[in-house]
């Protein structure tokens, strides 16, 4: 969304992006943040978010996001599966690795079938972010993306994320800036979760925590390629995509029914589509995820019109997991043993001028982006 911060602040804290870091982490490699019940470690690779401590019922700290314990691994990792990071400078899909900004053709990186995903292979989950303030419960990363470093996106483009803790509430906002041309600008934070952090001894799969959606029971249509299709669908109760019409649905409730399989395009069984928040009051909760077994309930707040869920169908069972997670048998990523929950505009908005979304998607030059969310974690 654009930013009511004064135009000026933006350009200010932008001055101080090529500088190098004043802030070291801890003997770990990691940035500690903390507060009352509450506490997260980053990395300055991609901006990424190690580890989410919260209390579990029994009022253990857990870790309920995916990463890896070798903070080196990050940038070597082949698969790239985003933990936790900021892929900028647009997210999602772009179709067929092409858009137009004033009747000109611009051509994208094609990394995801026939389409561009995260901006391509050197979006910002892939590059290392400079701490520029540090606090013992914020800290602020800064990124300078000159223009066509990722390929075709024009435009040089500053841009910075804040992550605090306060009271179980993880918040994250994100500002950005292209001072000299208009560009595509959506962002997200890429976070993974499983709230029971691989310890429920019955399964590893995320299939019986719980999603609420209360404001969403439409979402966009996909393609084989988990590409919108440019329809917009409303979910009948008790369906496939429904998770607004009842506050405990399982997120494993349709897993036997025949609609779940291909549901998230090419192949992939389960979910990675977006759904639209309509008419949600400021401030609301528009997701829930929960988990019964370990009692942690999440939920999320966002300024942005939607969320991307994605049931992490491609992991393939060789990402190993982190020493806070897992048992005896529960030791590697396999595949719908997490949930990637991804605040953000609407998927390849930027090509569909139906939706009324372009204007939101293409920032400059000049204007200030902002992107705020905030997850707290309570228990059942």
């Amino acid at each position: 969304m654009r930013s009511s911060i004064a135009l000026v602040g933006v350009v200010q804290a932008a001055v101080v992006l090529g500088q190098r870091s004043a802030f070291a982490p801890g003997a770990d490699g990691k940035y500690t943040i903390s507060a009352p019940g509450i506490k997260a470690q980053f990395i300055d690779y991609g901006a990424s978010l190690t580890n989410l401590f919260v209390k579990d019922k029994m009022g253990m700290d857990v870790d309920v996001v995916l990463g890896y314990d070798n903070i080196s691994y990050y940038p070597v990792d082949p698969g790239h599966p985003v933990y936790n990071s900021i892929p900028g400078r647009y997210v999602n899909r772009i179709g067929h690795a092409t858009y137009k900004i004033d009747n000109t053709t611009f051509h994208t990186q094609v990394n995801d079938g026939n389409n561009t995903l995260h901006s391509g292979t050197n979006n910002w989950s892939y590059r290392f972010w400079n701490v520029t303030a540090l606090t013992a419960d914020s800290i602020t990363f800064n990124i300078s993306d000159p223009s066509n470093s990722s390929l075709g996106m024009i435009g040089q483009v500053y841009a910075s994320v804040t992550y605090s803790v306060a009271n179980g509430t993880w918040r994250i906002l994100m500002q950005a800036i292209s001072p000299e041309a208009k560009t595509p600008l959506m962002l997200t934070q890429h976070t993974y979760f499983n709230l029971d952090a691989y310890r429920n001894p019955a399964s590893d799969a995320v299939w019986d925590h719980t999603l609420h959606l209360p404001y969403s029971r439409r979402y966009l249509e996909l393609d084989d390629g988990a590409l919108p299709t440019g329809k917009i669908l409303t979910a009948a109760p008790g369906s496939v995509n429904d998770f607004a019409s009842a506050g405990n649905i399982s997120f494993g409730h349709a897993v036997s029914e025949a609609g779940f399989k291909n549901n998230c395009g090419g192949g992939c069984n389960g979910y990675n589509g977006f759904w639209i928040f309509d008419d949600a009051p400021k401030d609301a909760s528009v997701l829930t995820l929960a988990s019964p077994w370990s009692g942690i309930r999440a939920d999320l707040r966002t300024d942005q019109p939607g969320v991307q869920v994605y049931s992490c169908w491609w992991s393939d069972g060789t990402a190993p997991l982190k020493s806070t997670q897992g048992t005896a048998t529960h030791k590697n990523v396999t595949s719908s043993s997490c949930v990637a929950i991804e605040a953000q505009d609407y998927v390849d908005g930027i090509n569909h001028p139906e939706w009324g979304r372009v204007d939101a998607e293409i920032t400059g030059p000049g204007e200030a982006y902002s992107w705020e969310s905030s997850w707290t974690f309570s228990t059942l």
